[in-house]
């Protein structure tokens, strides 16, 4: 059951990145909840032991996307859907300690966060703050949430929670550069497809060996 449900996911996801690319809408709306739907279903059927007892901490953080996902489709949501995933990156760096954390990995990863954030973080939020001097605390804060989250998902070196991590970076960086900074052509695009690549990494990273 748990494959399937991922399977699905992906296949449903596939359908989302379709939607964004030829700007259907509606679709959109159905297909991005509907994937986080699955993998919630997915984490929840899977029935492999849970060692690390991480399952309900990395639930939570679906569960808080998909809330911050139903926010940024709507018109003006954007910072309840900031502080909505902003709690995600929380829970799931709750997750990855349980996992348990390597020393050198996760030094790897804070320097990598510290770098990343100096070089592409800065313009992000300087951008925000010059768009409107409001989003430049929120979105900083934010920017930290996913920053740890990475750390502690590099510091257990489970190959799906650091491409996990990784893409979630990467599509995060790429909505913070295109609103705030300039824009990408297809950006969205590359936007939903890391970023759902990034939620199913994240649940498969619950069987341990993944």
């Amino acid at each position: 059951m748990f494959y399937s449900l991922i399977g699905l996911a992906l296949l449903v996801a596939v359908g989302d990145w379709w939607a964004v690319y030829t700007e259907n809408r509606r679709a959109e709306y159905v297909f991005k909840p509907l994937v986080m739907v699955i993998l919630i279903a997915a984490a929840v059927a899977m029935s492999a032991p849970d060692p690390d007892a991480a399952r309900p901490l990395i639930l939570a953080g679906l569960v808080a996307s998909l809330v911050g996902d139903v926010f940024l489709m709507l018109k003006d949501k954007f910072v309840p859907g900031l502080a909505a995933f902003l709690v995600a990156h929380l829970f799931y760096a709750l997750g990855f300690i349980l996992m348990g954390i390597i020393g050198l990995p996760f030094i790897a990863g804070l320097l990598i966060a510290v770098i990343v954030f100096r070089r592409l973080g800065v313009r992000i939020v300087t951008g925000a703050a010059e768009s409107n001097r409001s989003l430049g605390v929120p979105v900083a804060m934010y920017i930290t949430a996913i920053s740890v989250m990475f750390m502690f998902a590099i510091g257990t070196f489970r190959p799906a929670a650091m491409v996990g991590a990784t893409l979630f970076c990467l599509s995060d960086s790429l909505i913070g550069w295109t609103r705030f900074v300039k824009d990408i052509p297809n950006g969205r695009v590359y936007i939903m497809v890391s970023y759902h690549l990034a939620q199913i990494a994240i649940v498969l990273s619950l069987l341990g060996t993944a």
